[in-house]
């Protein structure tokens, strides 16, 4: 087969403990999945599960023991750091049960769903898409995945992220309004997943601007953290 200029390599994210690498499909995100944060964002109780995605060239790998290096993105004034967890499809499916979503799990990584917010909320006000808020270059900075057998009690596992060592979001995987196995059937009810689709579950309470210069560490008990600088 030929093609008309090289294709881009395809989108990858390293495994703990193995060679192999996870390659990426699809990039999913569940919106305001938190109580607190949905509150914080102007909004109450336990609406019905959303989603918006993120092209899967947004990813950038945060190795262990190193920092990963994002540019301040053009357009916007107001920057925000949201830390995930991350779930990473290994069998896809349609209409896939709360009660079977386990099984097509592969693994989990923290991500950080960055937000140009200025141009999010502007979207919003004219109610257009929120892609250029969301879906930017680099917007999606990931660590290792860690396969499911290995990530411990994930489902009550502590999230957090601090900024240049002080504490900006802090809570628990338990928190979220729709639980990894619900939002799997919400989204498999939208989407065919696909093995290498990664979902990005929402994020706690404590949203915040960062910016040039600032150092964000993340983690989710029982995975690899992640230290992503702003240049």
């Amino acid at each position: 087969m030929s093609f008309v200029f090289t294709p881009q390599p395809v989108v990858s994210v390293p495994v703990v403990g193995r060679a192999e690498r996870f390659p990426v499909h699809r990039i999913y995100c569940v919106g305001r999945n938190y109580e607190e944060h949905a509150k914080e964002m102007g909004f109450t109780g336990r609406e019905p599960p959303f989603f918006f995605l993120k092209p899967a060239d947004a990813i950038v790998v945060a190795d262990p023991g190193k920092t990963a290096v994002i540019p301040y993105p053009s357009l916007t004034s107001n920057l925000h750091h949201e830390i995930e967890l991350v779930v990473a499809i290994g069998k896809g499916g349609r209409g896939i049960k709360a009660e079977d979503a386990a099984s097509h799990i592969f693994g989990y990584a923290v991500g950080l769903d960055m937000t140009r917010r200025d141009l999010q909320t502007e979207m919003k006000k004219q109610g257009r898409p929120w892609c250029i808020g969301k879906g930017y270059d680099q917007s999606a900075p990931i660590g290792p995945i860690t396969p499911a057998a290995e990530a411990g009690d994930i489902g009550n596992a502590a999230i957090w992220v601090q900024v240049n060592g002080s504490d900006r979001q802090r809570s628990n995987i338990a928190k979220l309004i729709w639980n990894i196995a619900e939002t799997i059937e919400h989204l498999s009810n939208a989407w065919e997943l696909q093995p290498g689709d990664l979902i990005y579950t929402g994020t706690p309470e404590g949203v915040a601007a960062v910016v040039k210069g600032d150092t964000m560490t993340g983690g989710v008990d029982g995975l690899s953290g992640i230290t992503v600088k702003v240049a």
